[in-house]
This record gives C-alpha cells, structure tokens and sequence, in this order.
C-alpha cells in the first residue's frame, strides 16, 4: 500500500514478481486505475494515525532498544495504554 509517489512501472513490477498485492493509485500522467481497491487504501488513513500516536511515546519514536524483542514489547504496552 503506498501513495501516488511510489507509482511506477518498476516499483510495480518488482512487488508483482515478488506476488505482492498492489495498492497504488496511479498517476494522472499513467492513464486509468485498473486495479485499484479504494476501501483497501482507506484502511492506510487508520495505520498512519496509529502510527502518529504512537510516536507520541518517546521510547518508540526513538527506538533505544537494541534488540527487536523488546521493542516489541515496548509497542505491546504503548498499545495497552492507547487501548485504556
């Protein structure tokens, strides 16, 4: 899933071989939508505001865990919290 920024015949064709869904809108200079899922694209308003909230936290908007495990856990309670 991306924005209009990330439409290209190469960006496309390497998700495509790689058997990677497309959520891309094109262009206006690349002709029609063929295959485009507008209530898949509105779902990326919903992950982009989560993701604002959570660099509200300042631990994860830093990241200074080394290890991907406790970061995760860091983001397990930052969902807690946000959840509460």
């Amino acid at each position: 899933m991306g924005d209009k920024g990330y439409s290209y015949p190469s960006i496309r064709n390497y998700l495509h071989a790689r058997g990677i869904r497309i959520t891309i809108p094109r262009r206006k200079d690349q002709g029609p939508n063929i295959c485009f899922e507008a209530a898949m694209y509105k779902e990326r308003n919903k992950v982009e505001r989560l993701i604002n909230r959570f660099k509200n936290f300042r631990r994860i908007a830093t990241r200074y865990d080394k290890r991907a495990l406790n970061y995760q856990g860091w983001l397990t309670v930052a969902s807690i919290l946000l959840w509460l």
